[in-house]
């Protein structure tokens, strides 16, 4: 049987997909395997399933051997991934879009919700036990019925945000380079968007040119009323124009699932701000969700070593075609 290595304890649902064809060894620690030791793991391997805390370079690949034939993981995002390198060796890259999307639009609603309406300063306000009375004019938040929303990206996860947004009766704009058949929803320029926006999700994939992509000149655009929700990848925020901004009123309030870097570091000045959201990377959090998540990797991963195409994969031209 091929030997395949999977970097992390994933659901049972995929994982038993693995052990039936193959001899599978899973790393056993709560953190990720060290480089060094990924690197000793995967020597031999025909196949690697990896998530996003592993970096997946030429190094690694070497280490492997000319024996491995697909590398597959479990996310959607692949920027933790050298796509070059893999296609170079022809090594088809598996990954799992398309299953995650309502689930993630529903986390990215969620922090919306929460930043727009102070749910986790009230929740704090209430366990410390400072709730005396009903006051009028205390703990304002943002009216999120009608109010203008912002998708910086609009692939799968930011149409089916979108899509939600119409039920608050909200005006939707949206940006990115090519214009997509979508229901009650404005293509603007992105200087556009920040500028009328009330509320501004991201949902573009990290690479060079969305690296920092939202820093100090889009923070000046954005209205002090403007609540930022970061559902994507953390660096494709500047974490230090952020804080400033944060920390100056600039923006009212950003909501964080991903952070940079990612965990964000206990010293970080973002920490101190009361004006921002934070939730650990969890927007396909649910057990059905990372349930389908774990099969769809596992499919890619085995279809690869079977010679067959895998059913979603991130390198196509792999294959000799698009």
């Amino acid at each position: 049987m091929p030997r395949v290595f999977v970097t992390r304890k994933i659901p049972a649902a995929g994982l038993l997909r693995l052990q039936d064809a193959a001899a599978v060894t899973v790393w056993p620690g709560e953190m990720p395997p060290p480089a060094e030791v990924l690197r000793a793991q995967i020597a031999g391997c025909s196949g690697l399933l990896s998530l996003v805390t592993d970096r997946v370079d030429d190094a690694l690949l070497d280490a492997a051997g000319s024996q491995l034939r697909v590398v597959s993981q479990m996310a959607v995002g692949v920027d933790n991934i050298d796509l070059d390198a893999c296609t170079a060796r022809g090594i088809p890259v598996g990954h799992t879009p398309g299953v995650l999307t309502e689930t993630t639009a529903d986390l990215a609603w969620a922090l919306l919700l929460a930043a727009a309406r102070r749910v986790v300063a009230g929740e704090r306000f209430v366990r410390s036990g400072n709730w005396k009375t009903f006051d009028p004019t205390f703990m304002l938040g943002l009216d999120v019925h009608g109010a203008t929303l912002g998708c910086v990206g609009f692939g799968r996860i930011g149409q089916a945000v979108a899509r939600r947004a119409h039920g608050f009766g909200m005006r939707v704009l949206y940006a990115q380079h090519r214009a997509v058949a979508a229901r009650a929803a404005q293509h603007v320029p992105l200087a556009t968007l920040l500028r009328e926006s009330d509320f501004i999700t991201l949902h573009t994939p990290l690479n060079p040119q969305t690296r920092h992509m939202i820093g100090a000149p889009q923070f000046d655009l954005m209205k002090r009323s403007a609540v930022l929700i970061n559902t994507a990848r953390g660096a494709i925020v500047d974490p230090q124009a952020l804080y400033a901004a944060l920390h100056a009123g600039q923006i009212a309030h950003a909501a964080l699932d991903v952070t940079d870097p990612e965990p964000i570091l206990m010293d970080s000045p973002l920490l101190q701000l009361d004006n921002l959201t934070i939730t650990p990377h969890v927007g396909s959090a649910t057990l059905q969700t990372r349930d389908r998540m774990a099969v769809l990797a596992a499919e890619n991963l085995l279809a690869a070593l079977a010679g067959a195409r895998m059913p979603h994969c991130a390198n196509p031209q792999v294959y000799g075609t698009v």
